[in-house]
């Protein structure tokens, strides 16, 4: 089966400006994600898929692969599925640019779902991790909720389930990386955006609108996603540790 990483790489972050391109540990966030998907080892190739000039020859200048978008695109999904087409692949992993610390234990164990799953039920696989109470009011923690074989049932940026018991329940957050059949990703692109996806801005609702199976792979990955400065406030602490 080969695989491959595509990182879309949007310069015009909603909630941070020009995130990709502030330092990180002495070089471009979106550089040290790219790095990072390389030296995992995993895949035959990894791409920088963006909309910026400044990123594309960012990673040209480091002997990196990178396409740039001739059109613009509603999420990292729809971005990287552009060039899909191209390439020669059977599974595709999207490691989000905001995601430096991904490790290869997480991608690996994401990567082994479609090697055991020979009748081919699963479409897209993708990451989750347990949350802390204090983190679940953060609509920046996508939540997600999810059936007894783990595939999921919902993603959401409010609090799910809503806990009118009181009782213990288990709350976990998304990561944001996707693992994709190739043909999977192409139908996604071809797809509209669905009610509930342009609701909550979340592209993994357009499958569960659409009648795809996620398959949910827990992952005790402590990084951090950097959406908001303290995030990245966080993120060079552990890069100075």
């Amino acid at each position: 089966m080969k695989t491959i990483a595509m990182i879309p790489a949007r310069i015009d972050s909603v909630r941070l400006p020009g995130k990709l391109m502030m330092d990180l540990g002495g070089m471009p966030i979106i550089l040290r994600t790219y790095k990072n998907a390389l030296n995992t080892k995993l895949f035959e190739k990894v791409y920088v898929v963006t909309d910026s000039e400044i990123i594309y020859d960012l990673i040209k200048d480091n002997g990196g692969d990178v396409f740039m978008s001739s059109i613009q695109h509603t999420c990292g999904s729809d971005r990287i599925a552009e060039f899909v087409p191209k390439i020669e692949a059977d599974l595709i992993i999207n490691i989000q640019g905001d995601e430096p610390f991904i490790d290869k234990e997480s991608l690996q164990k994401l990567i082994k779902v479609f090697y055991n799953d020979n009748l081919k039920k699963i479409d897209l696989g993708s990451l989750m991790q347990s949350i802390k109470i204090d983190e679940i009011k953060d609509p920046n923690n996508v939540k997600v909720v999810v059936d007894s074989e783990n595939f999921a049932i919902y993603f959401s940026r409010s609090i799910i389930p809503f806990n009118s018991s009181k009782d213990n329940i288990k709350y976990f957050k998304h990561i944001g990386v996707y693992a994709f059949r190739k043909q999977s990703l192409i139908d996604f692109y071809n797809s509209e955006p669905t009610p509930l996806e342009k609701s909550e801005k979340l592209e993994q609702l357009r499958y569960i609108e659409k009648g795809k199976k996620i398959k949910m792979v827990y992952t005790d990955y402590k990084g951090i996603g950097i959406d908001v400065m303290d995030d990245l406030i966080n993120a060079r602490k552990i890069i100075n540790a």
